[in-house]
């Protein structure tokens, strides 16, 4: 039996990190992944592949409607859709290469095959060719991520009713798309086929899309997604999908109006779920909660010694650069170093065109603690780059706290938002002032340069739009 200080189960961003970072620290260690590749949801069927579409179909988007604005003539601008999801398969082997070559690098062993924790110490691999290996260890680490939630009235079937996996590799652009679910996921894998042709349609069940967000940059996000061709319906359940001849209808009601659309695919995005199936925890006495996420304290650690959860299968935002942290975290906590996470400081982006991108409170949230906070805004067609770049859209907001200036939510509606949120993410993180931002000098012309406004105008400051 193969014995190791730390055996990881899951090869996701939460998982092949903690992994290099505890091969950094010296353990012995081992990552345990059930699919052929390494990198998880996030790699192969998540956050890379829909970046790599949502690039391509923004780039021909550009050729289409805004070269031009800039001199340049295109003609006859078309999409080779075959080439396109080429090019994303290529951008997801070269990860996932490279993290098979980063477990070499870090000396981490890596077993392929469903692993299932028989006891404490104890891990069990069934490979697809049915071996079975035994593993023991001092420490083990559940990194196994989540999956799409389906309704309950619309399983996946993986042709007309699909998930985020299949909407990543349509063979040509649904004529009608109907998307359930006007979050990060369902805005962008909408935009992208949106881009490239299809009539999009969402169904949102809640009064707004993008929830967690900035109320106001999401409300301009919306107007933006509908200036681009995308219908909305907000408000709207949907109680029912039925599929005849490869078509789907689906039932919705608003208020007490009842509404139907027709549509060649259906993408069901209505969030994600823990995933823990045939893991073993429950068996051996790790507690979950009411969502069937793995419960831990402080440290990571379950109610079950030695072993330890992070990632989309425990409680907080499911989102891969949080996975990471609590990877390298947990894995420090374990090698008997400090570790810790900041939760306050973990930016969220949907990566539309324009980008949303949030850290920390909201204005909405701010007013529901009963904080008193100050609010600073900059829009981008006040920002010479912008300008220069023909791209105005959107805007820097900065919450404050308003006895202490202590910078609490950053949000940036922009092409390139989810770059010019790190810089507040980066002050927040330091516990810095709106005021420490606003001093700070930025080059110029750059994008960056509305964030300083924006931090400027939290105290009326702003130097390039009229201060109220």
């Amino acid at each position: 039996m193969d014995k190791f200080d730390v055996v990881i189960i899951g090869s996701g961003p939460g998982g092949y990190i903690a992994a290099i970072r505890a091969g950094q620290l010296g353990l012995k260690t081992t990552i345990v992944e059930k699919d052929k590749e390494l990198g998880g949801t996030c790699l192969n069927i998540g956050c890379i592949p829909s970046k790599a579409l949502l690039t391509s179909s923004d780039h021909f988007m550009f050729a289409k409607k805004e070269a031009q604005k800039h001199g340049i003539m295109i003609d006859n601008v078309h999409v080779d859709l075959t080439k396109m999801l080429q090019r994303k398969d290529k951008v997801v082997k070269t990860l996932t290469g490279g993290v098979r070559a980063l477990m070499k690098t870090n000396k981490v062993t890596t077993f392929e095959g469903l692993g299932t924790i028989t006891a404490p110490g104890k891990v069990s691999v069934q490979s697809s060719n049915g071996g079975k290996q035994e593993i023991e260890t001092k420490n083990i680490v559940i990194a196994t991520g989540s999956v799409p939630m389906e309704l309950p009235f619309a399983k996946f079937d993986g042709k007309t009713i699909v998930s985020s996996t299949e909407a990543l590799c349509f063979t040509e652009p649904p004529p009608k798309l109907l998307v359930i679910g006007a979050g990060a996921i369902g805005l962008e894998l909408g935009s992208v086929w949106s881009r490239l042709g299809s009539e999009v349609t969402f169904l949102e069940f809640l009064p707004r899309i993008a929830v967690g967000f900035d109320l106001e940059l999401s409300n301009q996000l919306q107007r933006a997604l509908t200036a681009q061709g995308m219908t909305f319906h907000l408000e709207a359940k949907v109680t029912a999908i039925k599929i005849d001849n490869g078509r789907a209808t689906a039932t919705a009601t608003k208020g007490n109006e009842e509404l139907k659309f027709d549509a060649d695919k259906v993408l069901v995005s209505v969030g994600r779920r823990a995933f823990s199936d045939g893991l073993g925890a429950e068996k051996i006495g790790v507690a979950l909660d009411e969502r069937k996420r793995v419960k831990i304290d402080n440290h990571f650690r379950t109610n079950v010694e030695g072993i330890y959860a992070i990632g989309d299968v425990v409680a907080g935002p499911m989102l891969a650069h949080k996975a990471e942290d609590e990877g390298i975290a947990c894995v420090e906590i374990i090698a008997g170093k400090s570790g810790h996470v900041n939760y306050d400081v973990i930016p969220g982006i949907i990566y539309t065109n324009p980008e949303l991108a949030g850290v920390g409170l909201t204005e909405e949230q701010a007013k529901e603690k009963g904080i008193d906070f100050r609010i600073g805004k900059f829009p981008f067609r006040a920002n010479g780059r912008a300008i220069a770049n023909e791209d105005v859209e959107g805007m820097v907001k900065f919450v404050a706290d308003a006895k202490t200036d202590r910078i609490l939510g950053a949000h940036i509606l922009q092409h390139a938002a989810s770059e010019l949120i790190a810089e507040a993410a980066s002050v927040m993180e330091f516990g810095g002032s709106s005021e420490d931002l606003g001093r700070t000098c930025h080059s110029h012309p750059t994008l960056s340069e509305a964030v300083k406004e924006a931090a400027l105008a939290v105290e009326k400051r702003a130097l390039h739009i009229v201060n109220r």
